[in-house]
């Protein structure tokens, strides 16, 4: 027995089961089997042979055998090392120390950790809750609006959920049948877009109302500068790069140097703390001091570099002798003249065990009545797209929902490449120009503690995601390579201990578990779902709305932005996506253009009341007198510029297409 309507009452059913408190997965799989076993329900059979069961195992089968699904305990298992390593503390003094000058320092600095360290880890717990240990005391007791305080931590913290490598994109890639690897290129923009527009609130907060930002004071501001480097500055002169080169061509002025009696610029404290700070000028630290001021040049020209080496000198050639390869080690399934792919789960990631039923049992299993289960990602089970479908309009894509292939136009140079390269090399001269002018030893200590605290973990991440984009490996490979450089960071910084490894592996298990149950128990949700006719009968009322493309995102969006405000992004990912999944192609909507959308649109369930989780995480760390209240009231400004940031993307979505467009084609 079907009906639209048992269809549409599980959607209401799992909202107030949530909303009570209910377990997510294990709601989604009861009432998966409740109402599955009325839907197979036969009086002449006995009530063990109801075939909900059969789905039951199948479902669960599918949620096993996903590969995609494999990469996600190795970066949670990647997150919760380098938590472990301690290595945010340093990182946010030397990132404090370098935008000292700027309006609201303490909170700028606590918004690009926030951020960097968000990439890194992917866990807006452990994110939120180590960022309030960390920065909420030192900018309540600089006199912070608590707002503006709260209002950056837990607003920064939920970034890593979007900025690839992201847990969050390979449950959406699991969930709607895409590309990792092109979501990860799809969202690199729009999460660092995201993330300078907050950096813009918060500097324009300050600067309008000066009050909930004040000045630091002068202790606050100033740097431990070591022996050595005072004596560097004394023998060789104010600029520090000047003066480096200097000694390095010296070695006999190093040694008088050295043995002059120029003290450490630095706190008694911070010398108890850090005994290096009293010794002195060597041709070593010399050569030393050489290699930190000539860092950020040679970063500068590596990158540049890379850039014109990659786009002009690799991709180009390869483009015109090829234009329709694929980028190595990202080769997707073969597909069939008739459509199926092999070696391929379909869509929504839920395949069925090998010889477990016949073409038609599993016809009858999933389709019965209403025209088949519609897995997410898919216009129905069983159809193609008609030959005369319209290429989708929206951003230009031609792909549908799912589809992963790779088409022409794999690394030929943009016609914008060259002006903007130009303008960048340009300005970064400029400002290298300008950095080193005023070169002296603070910003030569200030340069030495960021590379100390910052380069292994950026190092880590930026090779991650290299090998990902750039295809050398796979997702589930890089996440291994991640995890793998964790655990040396942490034995570098001396804190892999058993102890800690214990506990990382433990919270590794757990979060991975409710992750693969939340999956099962959507796939077999989304099956009974379909099978009762509540996927064809919200299809049918938004056709019947003869929305625009434009007014069908609205609709979308706004139904997903409202959702995020009593349910988490797991919910929102597993059950209601899929419903929007089908009428992408309807409606010609580019599916990364979509997912992207979604995932900038999930950062509001984290900051929205009354299921604000990075609000419930920062009060747990926070001082007595912090509210809840106050809590809330500052991340409610951050929603309003994930809209604005959505409204952008729409307006230019070549924001979103143009990355993945380079490396993969159209």
């Amino acid at each position: 027995m079907t009906s639209g309507y048992l269809g549409l009452s599980m959607l209401g059913l799992i909202v107030m089961a949530i909303m009570m408190g209910f377990p997510t997965a294990f709601t989604l799989m009861g009432l998966g089997m409740l109402f599955g076993f009325v839907a197979y329900f036969d009086p002449s059979q006995s009530a063990i042979a109801n075939r909900v069961f059969d789905l039951m195992v199948q479902r669960t089968y599918g949620g096993m055998t996903n590969d995609t699904l494999l990469s996600i305990p190795l970066f949670v298992l990647m997150g919760y090392v380098i938590e472990r390593a301690a290595l945010v503390d340093r990182m946010f003094h030397a990132v404090q120390l370098a935008f000292r000058r700027l309006p609201a320092s303490l909170a700028v600095a606590t918004l690009i950790v926030c951020t960097f360290w968000g990439i890194a880890s992917g866990i807006v717990g452990a994110v939120v809750v180590l960022m309030g240990v960390i920065a909420m005391r030192p900018m309540l007791k600089a006199g912070y609006d608590v707002r503006l305080a709260a209002g950056v931590i837990t607003a920064g913290g939920t970034l890593g959920i979007l900025i690839p490598p992201s847990v969050m994109l390979i449950v959406y890639a699991a969930v709607a049948g895409q590309s990792v690897v092109k979501l990860y290129a799809a969202a690199m923009v729009p999460g660092f877009l995201l993330a300078f527009l907050y950096l813009v609130y918060i500097i324009a907060w300050a600067k309008i109302d000066p009050s909930v930002a004040p000045s630091l004071p002068p202790e606050l501001l100033k740097i431990d500068v070591p022996k050595a480097k005072q004596q560097l500055a004394h023998q060789f002169g104010g600029n520090a790069l000047l003066a480096a080169i200097k000694a390095v061509l010296n070695p006999g002025a190093v040694r008088r140097a050295g043995a002059s009696e120029i003290a450490a610029n630095a706190s008694a404290a911070a010398i108890e703390a850090d005994p290096s700070l009293t010794q002195p000028l060597t041709y070593r630290s010399a050569w030393t001091a050489l290699g930190v001021a000539l860092t950020p040049l040679a970063l500068s020209a590596l990158l540049l570099g890379g850039v014109w080496w990659y786009v002009v000198i690799h991709s180009a050639p390869a483009a015109a002798e090829a234009p329709v390869s694929m980028s190595q080690g990202l080769a997707e399934p073969k597909v069939d003249p008739k459509g199926s792919s092999a070696n391929a789960a379909p869509s929504g990631g839920v395949q069925e065990p090998p010889g477990s039923a016949s073409e038609g049992e599993i016809k009858e299993l999933g389709a019965a009545t209403t025209g088949g289960v519609r897995e997410p990602g898919t216009s129905r089970a069983g159809s193609s797209p008609a030959k005369d479908e319209p290429p989708q309009a929206l951003g230009g894509g031609s792909e549908s929902a799912g589809s992963t292939s790779y088409a022409s136009g794999v690394g030929s140079v943009p016609a914008a490449f060259f002006p903007v390269y130009w303008s960048i090399l340009a300005i970064s001269a400029i400002g290298l120009v300008l950095y080193y002018r005023s070169f002296r030893v603070e910003n030569l200590q200030v340069a030495s503690l960021l590379i100390e605290s910052v380069m292994p973990l950026a190092v880590l991440t930026i090779l991650v995601l290299v090998v990902i984009l750039f295809g050398i490996t796979t997702a589930t490979e890089s996440a291994a390579v991640g995890a793998l450089g964790a655990f040396l960071l942490a034995w570098q910084s001396g804190q892999l201990t058993f102890e800690k490894t214990k506990e990382a592996v433990y919270l590794t298990a757990k979060t991975t578990s409710m992750v693969c149950w939340l999956f099962v128990g959507s796939a077999l949700f989304s099956a009974v779902f379909a099978l009762h006719g509540g996927q064809e009968m919200i299809e049918k009322w938004i056709l019947g709305m003869n929305l625009s493309p434009l007014q069908f995102l609205m609709l979308s969006q706004a139904l997903i932005f409202i959702l995020g405000w009593p349910l988490e992004w797991t919910e929102i990912i597993v059950i209601f996506v899929p419903i929007f999944l089908p009428l992408l192609a309807h409606f010609q909507v580019d599916p990364l253009i979509f997912a992207t959308l979604v995932a900038v649109n999930l950062q509001a369930a984290f900051l929205s009341p009354p299921v604000a989780m990075s609000a419930f995480y920062l009060k747990g760390v926070s001082p007595p007198h912090v509210t809840l209240n106050q809590i809330f009231a500052g991340m409610m400004p951050y929603m309003f510029i994930v809209i604005i940031c959505m409204v952008l993307l729409y307006v230019f979505p070549q924001m979103i297409l143009w990355f993945p467009e380079f490396l993969y084609g159209k």
